[in-house]
């Protein structure tokens, strides 16, 4: 990622209220780029966007993804070179319950965004960031590649795959071999289970968990056997701004689809994130499993990211033990009151530096106490 590439460019984040997006908006601020962010008002309360103040750097619009006029006329007035996609509705859960809305904002938007990179004259370049959720899943043990068959069992899963499909379609019908007329390099991009600091989304194991151990309430974590590809936020974001830079300077070279997942060792179950979570927050924390009834969810879901790192050179940088540390140390900041917008960015500057070697948030941050 070249830090020089993103001064002054001009970036439309969709979803830069939620919590990927809130964190990718910033670190473009830390860029140097003129940031322009679409999205609906904050999905929780408290949440992120507030909470670190991140809309005082940028241009902030909030309207609905699936107003396409709204959408092109924000384009019309800002003229953004890159279109970094990620206004979503994101929770596997809540789709069973709205999935009308799932489908909306999922696939519609996925068509409008392409749809205004198609009919302005200042686009060049589309990341349309999807989910590993996208893939027809089949409990394999081995990841999924980017040339696997899309599919999903609940709406959320579905309308990715779905949101895949429409990204390759107006890539091959518009901008690909055989087109002519002005071209648009779009690519989509595939992340795993990603958890930071700022998330309070609703029936996510880690924002559920830090939620409880703040409030003091019992844990309870559903399908603890469960295996995901975790990986902090700030990973699959560096992997979407390499690829936007990509795509900006080579164009159809690197408009696919890629995936962005941890290192194999990383890929845990849910059992196991509990267990570490509560051991990293003392205080005799500990967890037991929710029996309840449950809507279905994967039981085993990998990706491989072999591709982004033989091609665009991209790899974690964070295991996913420093991953948590970095989740719980933002957590304690935030309960005693730290201005979150400068530990965030010492993290991501923490990160843009780190190896594996990346010393622990409690003795990086040596002026900091616990609550």
């Amino acid at each position: 990622m070249n830090r020089t590439f993103w001064q002054g460019k001009r970036v439309l984040v969709t979803g830069h209220t939620g919590f990927k997006g809130s964190w990718l908006a910033l670190w473009l601020q830390e860029l140097g780029a003129q940031v322009i962010g679409y999205a609906l008002d904050p999905p929780t309360d408290p949440n992120l966007f507030v909470a670190a103040e991140v809309g005082a750097g940028m241009t902030s619009v909030l309207a609905d993804v699936r107003d396409l006029q709204q959408l092109m006329a924000v384009v019309e007035e800002h003229r953004p070179e890159i279109i970094l996609h990620l206004a979503a509705q994101s929770l596997v859960r809540a789709s069973y319950q709205a999935p009308v809305e799932t489908y909306g904002s999922n696939v519609m938007g996925t068509v409008h965004a392409l749809e205004v990179a198609r009919l302005s004259d200042c686009v060049r370049a589309v990341v349309i960031v999807t989910s590993d959720k996208c893939y027809a899943n089949r409990e394999w043990v081995w990841g999924y590649r980017e040339n696997e068959a899309m599919g999903g069992h609940d709406p959320y899963s579905s309308s990715k795959g779905c949101a895949e499909l429409v990204t390759a379609a107006y890539r091959a019908s518009y901008w690909g071999q055989g087109t002519s007329g002005r071209t648009v390099a779009v690519a989509s991009a595939r992340a795993g289970n990603v958890i930071g600091g700022g998330d309070w989304a609703k029936d996510r194991l880690v924002p559920d968990l830090l939620g409880a151990l703040g409030r003091g309430d019992p844990l309870v974590a559903r399908n603890p056997q469960a295996v995901r590809p975790w990986q902090h936020v700030l990973e699959p974001l560096s992997g979407y701004l390499t690829l936007a830079e990509r795509l900006y300077r080579d164009g159809a070279k690197y408009a696919d689809a890629w995936n962005f997942g941890p290192s194999a060792d990383d890929v845990k179950p849910v059992r196991w994130i509990a267990d570490r979570l509560t051991a990293l927050w003392g205080n005799g924390a500990a967890w037991h499993t929710d029996d309840g009834p449950h809507p279905h969810e994967a039981r085993l879901l990998t990706l491989d990211s072999s591709k982004a790192r033989e091609s665009l050179g991209w790899r974690p940088r964070w295991t996913l033990d420093q991953a948590l540390l970095h989740t719980v140390e933002w957590q304690k900041a935030y309960l005693r009151g730290e201005p979150m917008r400068a530990l965030m960015l010492d993290q991501i500057h923490a990160y843009t530096a780190a190896g594996h070697d990346d010393p622990a948030p409690e003795t990086r941050r040596t002026t900091r106490h616990e609550p």
